[in-house]
Formats: C-alpha cells, structure tokens, sequence
C-alpha cells in the first residue's frame, strides 16, 4: 500500500515525534498538507517500541479518526511516554530504539456460534482481534501470532489482555478482525 520513501517517512516522523517529545514534552507539531495524499488519508496505526529486542512501548487507534502523519506522530509520543506499562522514555534510551508502525485496515466484525467456531474462523499470522465484553476491550495485532501462533493461545491470552480470565467465554463477547500493513 505504502511505497518505500513513504514508509521511511513514516518511520522517521514517529523518531521525530519522540526526539520532540524528550526536548519538549509534546509530540512534533507537524503540517498535514505538507505529506504525500496517501499520507494525509485518515488512518488508524500503532507504534510499537522494541529495546534490545523487548517491547518498550506501543499505543495505537483501532479506529481512524485523523490523518496517517498525525496517527503516527501521537502514537509515537505516546507509545514512548505514555504507555502505562512503562516509564517514561529517558534520552539516554532514544538510539537503542527500534520502531515499527502498523497501520490498520478498517475493522469487521467475526460471526461466530461458540468459542470454538471462532477459533475456526480466526486466521493466524493474519488477523489482529479486538476482544470487546461489556466495558472489557483488548486488541493484539496480527504481529503477536509470532509469539502465540497458536488460535487458542492467542485468544486466552487476548482475553487476559482485556481484563478477562484465560477460559472466560460468554454469549455477549464481540470479535473483530483487521489487517495491518507493518513495516521497520
């Protein structure tokens, strides 16, 4: 979908957001009009965080409510000093980041019978979920089938992800599926 200078854009927006953000404690202000059009399009993204090859941050949108170049600078500077599970990024960490940025295909809701119906029509490697009971709302990315290829894994780990338990299953539970398109 995105060409090769697009992408490095991308990156190098998301390391500019976060170099703003250790200087000045906001994300980069930019000017959207300033971007390629396909860059400017509304779009949902994640930025993910990794240090010494372990997650050190990632926050995303599920749904697109802002330009691409915008997604991405907040998720960036958020991702590095907002991310609940982690302190806030300090200086000395900035050159041993490695970042990635997915961006989101709308999402669509699964149709599913039971648990393992579900199960059957989830597809490995290629499906993020967002896993939504009640006021419970969790989501993994399609890059997490890497660690937890198999369905049933995923899912219960998904539901822990949501504040659920491993082998909590209700008739009211809501699955969706997107595509991203990730690139480092």
């Amino acid at each position: 979908m995105y060409n090769q200078q697009q992408r490095n854009q991308l990156l190098q927006l998301a390391r500019d957001s976060i170099s703003n953000g250790l200087r000045y404690s906001k994300p980069l202000p930019i000017k959207v009009q300033d971007f390629d059009n396909e860059l400017q399009q509304q779009r949902a993204c994640f930025v993910t965080l990794h240090k010494d090859n372990q997650l050190r941050g990632c926050i995303g949108s599920l749904e697109a409510q802002r330009p691409l170049v915008l997604d991405v600078c907040e998720n960036a500077y958020s991702a590095a000093f907002r991310d609940p599970r982690f302190n806030p990024l300090q200086d000395e960490e900035f050159n041993q980041l490695t970042l990635s940025i997915s961006v989101l295909t709308p999402s669509t809701a699964v149709e599913f019978e039971s648990e393992q119906d579900l199960l059957e029509k989830i597809q490995p490697g290629i499906d993020g979920l967002i896993l939504e009971e009640g006021y419970h709302r969790g989501t993994f990315l399609p890059s997490v089938w890497e660690q937890l290829p198999n369905p049933a894994d995923f899912l219960q780990h998904l539901k822990i992800k949501a504040g659920l338990s491993a082998n909590y299953w209700s008739e009211s539970i809501r699955i969706s599926r997107y595509e991203t398109e990730s690139f480092e």
